[in-house]
């Protein structure tokens, strides 16, 4: 554990699945893994793309900030590995961004493959246009205060959903799923089996009505 600027990093405990198992579920909508985990561990609906289009898969990075402060935010640049999601609990603050164009550009330079924010960002429109995914309450011109406390790495609420470290984070424009780390493996046979089961209903329909 290691403390600075009154920000808490915990990493007794944190690790990553296999990049082999947590990109296994790009190849599936949100749809289809939140059905495998019996409709459980999806993000309410409030928390959405960004932009049309927006999808991504990876390690849960967690941030706890106060309200309309981004310093912990900030500070999860250093810890960010490639493959991972910033997850960040911002309380649903509406009145201050978390996120804008900068972090953006920063999470994706550190080889983040997308950000779920419980709470506000801006600059939409540059984000928008470098196609980096971001997932969030709803856009603000006003910016952070940069105070602190925060706490890297222990489990956050996002949208009424636990997501620990190490979680795997699927979003698309249908919302975003958590899916616990200790069952990823089952949950991937489960969504495989769901995704079969979709396509022979699509097949189905198509003999059907051609």
């Amino acid at each position: 554990m290691a403390t600075t600027l009154e920000l808490t990093v915990r990493k007794a405990t944190w690790t990553r699945l296999p990049k082999e198992l947590v990109e296994a579920f790009a190849a599936f909508p949100v749809s289809n893994i939140g059905d495998a985990m019996e409709r459980l561990g999806i993000v309410d609906g409030g928390i959405s793309a960004v932009w049309e289009g927006a999808h991504c898969v990876g390690s849960a990075l967690p941030v706890l900030g106060a309200a309309g402060d981004n310093a912990a935010v900030i500070e999860a640049l250093g810890y960010i590995q490639p493959g991972d999601v910033v997850v960040i609990n911002g309380f649903g603050h509406e009145h201050r961004a978390l996120v804008g164009e900068q972090l953006s550009q920063r999470f994706e330079a550190a080889g983040a493959t997308g950000a779920v924010i419980d709470g506000y960002i801006r600059d939409r429109h540059t984000i928008s246009e470098i196609k980096f995914p971001v997932f969030a309450r709803g856009v603000t011109p006003a910016g952070p205060f940069k105070n602190g406390p925060g706490v890297i790495g222990e489990p956050v609420a996002i949208g009424g959903i636990v997501c620990a470290a190490g979680d795997v984070v699927a979003a698309d424009d249908d919302g975003v799923v958590i899916i616990p780390a200790a069952r990823a493996a089952e949950i991937l046979e489960r969504v495989i089996a769901v995704a079969a089961h979709e396509a022979e209903m699509t097949a189905e329909i198509t003999r059907e009505y051609s």
